[in-house]
């Protein structure tokens, strides 16, 4: 059973990196894998059990459960598919009838919502079943009063206009529409008339609405008993329902920087700890139940009892958080570990795992892209590989132990020796998991927790056996008991935070890595598993030379003399990642908190992925907020040693900067120049730098050059300062790499501009189906006649060029082709 569901697991991650779904064939691939099982399963039986059949007939049965895992990942991933929103019927008015799921997410701009779609105007048989939603409010004067009181499993009539599932691609960034594509949403929108709306339903029925109502209900009681001011408040309802989405930026960062994130997640730890009260709980009452005095005990055993009890109350408390991957794998190890014993059947802890792994992947295949999927598997599976070698001995010490002594002090004597090993064990299983899932956590968030051990030493316990227990019984208890339960909890998370908070502030408390490729990340996890063999494994001591390429890999740094230059996706905005040989040059920081947050979402990302923690210089080429609204997020997440920017003096971006630490900074002036490792920069733009005029005419234009290779960087200059360029240095401006001006706008681009530049390849850093129309197509029209290649961000993802030293020319490739996903919408 192990080997066979360990690959159906393989085949179903194969799948998932599949650039193209093999179409229909997938459900012939699942019916003959399926027969192929069940045929060679029966020959196996037959045949004599020599050792090279037994070999044979495993092997055979693998790569039929590999087959079959990957046509059924294939086939799931079809049926959804079929509800993606078409084309054509994107940006237009449609009304839909539809079940709010989850938890609405209300905040000062407006509401976000998950909507389940039963009807809609526009005739289609197949319409995405989950779309998301924004309802905004652009009135800052409205504020959120213009948004309904919005809550789970209400049934509304709305006017929504949708998109197709697009989102930003990037390397090293998280892909969101692969989670959007495992949620089921194939649609993403907002209200296009809130005056429009109506409330049809107040009380949607169902199962999944109940407990929609119910999680909902139970959010809105711990932000009453709370209150605004408790600053752990999110962390008490993530615990308590699964809903992360109140917690600070500050108690994140925390979390993340002492490895110690996985606590606010309804983890397989808490699921099991309700499981294991619910069994004790029930046990102890069904010994005392009578039925017309017969013992209950008599009909059904306690144990029996016990289990059903503890598989009821974890499906309970796991759909209570949403049914997260952790929670699935929790359940699905206590429902294995209860059928087999309900069956009499003693089952190996790693069988009752892969039986886990299987439930996991047939009820969700897509769970294999989230982090959470194999941190919570590999988690336990560390944990018994490092369990292993101690159980004999430990076994043995006890029976040891455990026999006849002569006196109190022998017995006291041995008692300590049993205690000294129970926390020798405690301390041999932290350190499994902490090396066990450092090469994960470098392979999702290019950093390991340096702290992490000491961290989590007294925060699991605390938050598993203090906090936890506390807030089901908040859960739990009527009011107004339960809010003295959420008031504890607050108070005893506090003193722990507070603990975390010096851990994350400790400057090697966290070691930055650059984001390991596949070859790399499985060495290290070979590595983990020679380091957790028993003692007397040959060259055990060898195995953590396995880990330098992950913790000291290799350059990848362009050569001297030559530059490598990535256009980010950043949607309807610009950034630029520019590095040499030794230096690192950022160009504007894309949209911040004001809208689509990609500076924190994407450009910090894209540094932490490349191992960049400091910046040479930061080049802001003007004040508007989809060029410079992440700077505070660059700010925060990598050192930044000069600024310069086309910003007049006195603007709040200076401050900014000057508040980050930043001591270098200067305003963009044509004439500025400096040379890295061989590569030459020049600013061309604004002529005595950034004055009281039009914010786009004052943006910094930057020329790279390194050898007869050059790009340049034109911010959102429009048709005027184009002009003057090409009358003031018309030959300065050829270049063979072109970041587009003003993302393509009709106000810029003109012909003796484009004559000027000459440019080979043009990029066009832009937003998918954005509100203003770029690129115009009266502009994309002028680039096309030149019968040069054109990349767009928003259906290309990013952009990158690597440029050769000594005239030997660049190469460039699409994000979306080099890293094609069968999810992935163009």
């Amino acid at each position: 059973m192990r080997v066979g569901w360990m690959a159906f697991a393989l085949g179903v991650v194969v799948l998932q990196r599949q650039a193209a779904l093999p179409g229909a064939l997938a459900w012939l691939v699942v019916a003959a894998a399926l027969s192929g099982c069940a045929v060679l399963y029966a020959w196996r039986m037959r045949r004599p059990r020599t050792r090279a059949g037994v070999v044979l007939g495993w092997t055979l049965c693998a790569v039929a459960a590999g087959v079959a895992g990957f046509g059924y990942a294939a086939a799931r991933a079809e049926w959804r598919l079929r509800d993606s929103l078409p084309v054509e019927w994107e940006r237009r008015d449609i009304v839909v009838t539809g079940v709010i799921r989850g938890l609405p997410v209300v905040d000062a701009s407006g509401a976000r919502l998950l909507l389940a779609v039963e009807s809609n105007d526009a005739g289609l048989a197949r319409f995405p079943q989950l779309i998301r939603l924004s309802w905004r409010t652009y009135d800052a004067a409205a504020s959120r009063d213009a948004v309904p009181e919005l809550r789970a499993a209400q049934r509304w009539r709305l006017v929504v206009r949708l998109k197709r599932p697009h989102a930003e691609a990037n390397p090293g960034v998280r892909d969101s529409e692969a989670a959007w594509l495992a949620a089921g949403i194939r649609a993403i929108g907002y209200v296009a008339a809130p005056q429009r709306a109506v409330l049809v339903d107040a009380r949607a029925a169902g199962s999944s609405a109940s407990i929609d109502r119910l999680r909902d209900a139970l959010r809105a009681r711990i932000v009453d008993v709370l209150g605004a001011d408790a600053l752990h408040r999110g962390i008490v309802a993530a615990l308590a329902i699964g809903d992360q989405s109140g917690i600070g930026d500050d108690d994140w960062r925390v979390l993340r920087n002492t490895g110690t994130s996985h606590l606010v997640a309804i983890s397989g730890l808490h699921v099991g700890l309700v499981g294991a009260f619910a069994a004790g709980f029930a046990s102890m009452i069904w010994r005392r139940l009578r039925w017309r005095t017969r013992a209950a005990t008599l009909a059904v055993p306690a144990p029996y009892a016990a289990a059903l009890a503890a598989l009821v109350a974890a499906a309970g408390y796991a759909a209570l958080a949403g049914f997260n991957v952790p929670a699935q794998r929790a359940w699905w190890m206590i429902a294995a570990g209860g059928v087999a014993y309900l069956a009499g059947r003693s089952v190996p802890t790693s069988a009752v795992l892969c039986a886990a792994l299987g439930g996991v992947l047939l009820a969700d295949p897509w769970a294999v892209l989230s982090a959470g999927f194999w941190l919570s598997f590999g988690a336990v599976a560390v944990i018994l590989l490092s369990v292993a070698g101690w159980r004999a001995v430990r076994d043995e010490d006890d029976e040891a132990d455990g026999g006849a002594v002569a006196g109190r002090w022998e017995r006291l004597r041995a008692w300590y020796r049993r205690a000294a090993r129970r926390v020798a064990e405690a301390a041999r299983v932290q350190y499994a998991v902490t090396i066990g899932l450092a090469p994960l956590t470098a392979a999702w968030f290019a950093q390991i927790s340096v702290s992490g051990p000491l961290g989590n030493a007294f925060a699991i316990p605390w938050v598993s056996f203090v906090v936890t227990p506390v807030v089901l019984a908040g859960l739990v208890l009527p009011a107004p008991l339960d809010a003295h339960a959420f008031r504890l909890a607050h108070a005893s998370l506090e003193p722990m935070m507070a603990l975390l908070g010096r851990l994350a502030d400790w400057p090697p408390g966290v070691m930055a890595l650059r984001m390991p490729g596949w070859p790399v990340l499985a060495l290290a996890c070979a590595g983990v598993v020679w380091m957790l063999m028993p003692r007397g494994w040959p060259l055990r001591w060898a195995a953590p030379l396995t880990w330098l390429p992950l913790v000291a890999p290799a350059a990848d740094a362009p050569p001297v003399g030559g530059f490598r230059l990535t256009v980010l996706d950043v949607g309807q905005g610009a950034s630029v990642l520019v590095e040499t040989a030794r230096r690192t040059l950022l160009f504007d920081a894309g949209p911040g908190a004001e809208s689509t947050h990609a500076g924190q979402r994407i450009v910090a990302p894209s540094l932490r992925a490349r191992g960049i923690r400091t910046l040479d210089a930061f080049v802001l080429s003007h004040a508007d907020a989809d060029h410079a609204g992440g700077a505070p997020a660059v700010y925060a997440s990598a050192q930044v040693r000069q600024l310069l920017a086309g910003i007049p003096r006195g603007h709040r971006l200076w401050r900014d900067a000057q508040s980050a630490g930043v001591a270098d900074r200067l305003p963009c002036a044509a004439g500025q120049r400096w040379r890295w490792d061989g590569v030459d920069f020049t600013v061309l733009w604004p002529p005595g730098g950034p004055g009281a005029g039009a914010s786009n005419r004052q943006s910094c234009v930057l020329r790279i050059d390194a050898g007869g290779t050059s790009a340049l960087l034109t911010g959102d200059i429009d048709a005027y300062a184009e002009r003057r360029l090409v009358d003031t240095m018309r030959d300065a401006l050829a270049a063979q790499i072109l970041v587009v001006p003003h993302h393509g706008s009709r106000t810029s681009s003109v012909e003796p501009f484009l004559d000027s530049v000459g440019p080979r390849v043009a990029v066009f850093p832009v937003g998918y189906r954005n509100r203003f129309g770029h690129p115009h197509p009266s502009v994309l029209a002028r680039y096309a006649a030149r019968a040069i290649p054109l990349p767009r961000t928003d259906r290309d993802g990013a952009v990158r060029f690597d440029v050769a030293p000594a005239d030997r020319g660049f190469a460039f490739e699409r994000y979306r082709d080099a890293q094609r996903r069968y999810w992935m919408d163009r």
